[in-house]
This record gives structure tokens, C-alpha cells and sequence, in this order.
């Protein structure tokens, strides 16, 4: 046995730790959850609560982290998955670990504890994220609002999924960062603004694939109208489905086999003037957003 020692650690010049927490038992009808960042309890959520509940041991169960909020209840930051298991058992009250913490606060310490002690996925972070007001998470739910792209916060077959949703979160932030947010709204209204606009369209690879294109070509990404009727004789679904096929026959990765497909149909359909015009509008502009508008 030893004690706690600090030896050659420097302690920080700045701490801000906020309210000490409080210990307290609550009954479980008094814990909310919030679907804003919190993820809902399918498919590997419950494999998780069964195997908890299977071998359930209080030695074993750590304080579930919980917030006040109104009417007397408290959200859980985390713990939902063990607070559900002792529910499924029959115990009517768990330990907590109470904090004082705004929503946002809430939602940030969610994505600190749940980012680093399980695997939790990018759109889940991404949800939490923007709940807590993180400026990458803001600046990437703003772009997919623009172009009219639901972000999913928990993965879902694509049986399941709708038109325009996506699980690609950090391609679109990946995206965003390399490319800017023109070249990421237009390779993304390349889908939703035409009749690519079908489940399952808007992949990694697909939104990777089309940013690398339009970015290096400014006369397609900045056609407007043309563009997106250009992509409307494009069958970006054959072309994903090619490329899946090529990758294991070609030494090509999926992604170059997509934009190498893509920029052959657009050269055949969008041929670039000889004659580079000096004066483009930029993507987003009046002239792009009237095609846009022209198009419904």
C-alpha cells in the first residue's frame, strides 16, 4: 500500500473547478435524461444494460453524475446506462454524485467523462458538443443547416435512415477545415438538390470525393444552376457502387475512384471554358443562391 504522493508533478497555475459536488442517494423516477447529447438505449445501449444488470454489484457501481434542474429532478450526465440497469433489477434509488452545471456545462462534461472512459461515437460528441456551444460544432451544424443535411447523433441503418441524413460528422468537419464552407455547402447541395437526394447518399466518401472536385475546379463549384443540373443526369449511387468494385480490383481507394467518376461526367457534361473567366462569383453568392432558388 502507498499513499497519494504529488512528487514531481507541477501543480496548474489556473484551476477553475466550480461547486464542490455533493453525495447523495436519488430515486431513479426523480433522473431525467436529455436527448440532446444523451444517446437513446438500442442496439449495443442494451447489450451494455444487460451485461451490467447480469452481474450487477453495487462494489462495482460508481456514483451516477447528475445535475439539479426544474421541478425538483436531476439530468444525468453520467450513468444512464448503469442507473437503467438497477431499474431492470427493481432498486428504486442509486448513488449520485451531484454537480451544479448549466446545460451547457452538463452536455460538455457528458463528452469529457464519455469521451475518454468508453467509446462513444462522432456524432454523439458532435451532438454534445454543440449542446455545450463548442465553436467547431456550431460552425458544422450551421453548414449542414445551409444545405439542408440532417446530422444523425446515434447510427442508423441506412433502411432507416431518410433522405439527406447523414452519419458522416467528421468527414463534414474534416471537409469544412480543409476545404472552407463553399466548397462544402455546394458538394453537399450536389446531393440534396437533386435527385442524388436518397438515403444512404450522403457517405464519407461521397462528400470527400465531391469537395475535392469542386474545389479544384471554381468554374464548376461556382455553375450555380448548371451544377445542380448537371448532377441530376449523375448517378452518384452507380458511381459509389463502381467504386466499391474497383477497390478490389484496382489499386485505387474508393474515395479517388469516386472523384476520378465524378470528374469525368462533369468534364462531359460542364466543360470548363478554355478561356478562364477573371471575375467569378464566389460559391453562396447572389447568383448561386438565385440558381438555387430558379430550382424550386
Amino acid at each position: 500500500m502507498r499513499q497519494i504522493s504529488t512528487e514531481g508533478l507541477e501543480k496548474p497555475a489556473n484551476v477553475n473547478a466550480g461547486a464542490v459536488p455533493m453525495l447523495q442517494w436519488l430515486r431513479i423516477e426523480d433522473l431525467l435524461v436529455d436527448p440532446a447529447y444523451q444517446r437513446p438505449i438500442v442496439g449495443q445501449g442494451r447489450r451494455n444494460v444487460m451485461r451490467i444488470a447480469k452481474a450487477f454489484s453495487w462494489s462495482c457501481f460508481s456514483p451516477v453524475v447528475v445535475s439539479p434542474v426544474e421541478g425538483g429532478k436531476f439530468v444525468i450526465i453520467d450513468g444512464q446506462h448503469r442507473t437503467t440497469a438497477a431499474a431492470l433489477i427493481g432498486f428504486d434509488s442509486v448513488p449520485c454524485q451531484v454537480v451544479i452545471a448549466s446545460r451547457e456545462q452538463q452536455a460538455a462534461a457528458f463528452k469529457a467523462i464519455n469521451g475518454i472512459t468508453v467509446p462513444i461515437s462522432p456524432m454523439a460528441l458532435h451532438a454534445a458538443a454543440v449542446v455545450a456551444r463548442e465553436p467547431w460544432a456550431i460552425d458544422t451544424a450551421d453548414i449542414c443547416l445551409r444545405a439542408e443535411v440532417e446530422l444523425l447523433r446515434y447510427p442508423l441503418p441506412v433502411e432507416r435512415q431518410r433522405a439527406g441524413q447523414t452519419m458522416a460528422v467528421g468527414a463534414i468537419t474534416q471537409c469544412l477545415k480543409r476545404f472552407g464552407p463553399d466548397t462544402l455547402i455546394t458538394a453537399l447541395q450536389c446531393v440534396t438538390q437533386t435527385v442524388n437526394n436518397i438515403p444512404g447518399a450522403l457517405t464519407s466518401r461521397m462528400i470527400r470525393a465531391l469537395c475535392e472536385v469542386l474545389h479544384s475546379n471554381p468554374y464548376w463549384r461556382e455553375s450555380g444552376l448548371a451544377l445542380l443540373e448537371a448532377f441530376d443526369t449523375i448517378e452518384l449511387a452507380a458511381i459509389q457502387t463502381r467504386a466499391a468494385m474497383y477497390a478490389g480490383t484496382m489499386r485505387i481507394s474508393q474515395v479517388d475512384s469516386i472523384r476520378d467518376q465524378i470528374r469525368a461526367e462533369l468534364n462531359r457534361l460542364l466543360p470548363t471554358p478554355e478561356v478562364e473567366i477573371s471575375m467569378h462569383s464566389p460559391p453562396g453568392s447572389t447568383r448561386q443562391m438565385s440558381a438555387l432558388s430558379e430550382r424550386h
